[in-house]
């Protein structure tokens, strides 16, 4: 019984990364690289701080990334995606504008 669901598992994964790749995935996957590379970001700058530092570029990646995957679930109509990455994209937006006040404040 567990070798039939590995074997099905194995199967099914195999079956995903095989498949036929058209510009859709690709654009897919580079959200998810995007989305992926501000958490690399964020560790390495709070790693040179020596404490917990969320940089600019992160709140980038985390719009970019967001909003391409958002491109990508409107495109394959997955409702679920698409209210992940809505919200997200509002809060980068707005974290965004927060850091961006913040800054112009601070030069007054």
């Amino acid at each position: 019984m567990v070798a039939d669901i590995m074997h099905g598992l194995s199967a099914y994964f195999w079956s995903l990364f095989t498949g036929p790749t058209d510009l859709v995935l690709l654009v897919g996957l580079v959200g998810q690289g995007l989305f992926t590379a501000r958490f690399l970001v964020q560790w390495i700058a709070s790693e040179k701080a020596g404490r917990s530092v969320i940089p600019l570029s992160f709140w980038f990646l985390s719009l970019g990334g967001s909003a391409v995957l958002l491109g990508y679930a409107l495109y394959r109509r997955d409702p679920v995606f698409i209210l992940g990455q809505s919200l997200g994209t509002v809060i980068y937006l707005r974290n965004l504008a927060l850091v961006f006040r913040e800054r112009r404040s601070t030069r007054a």
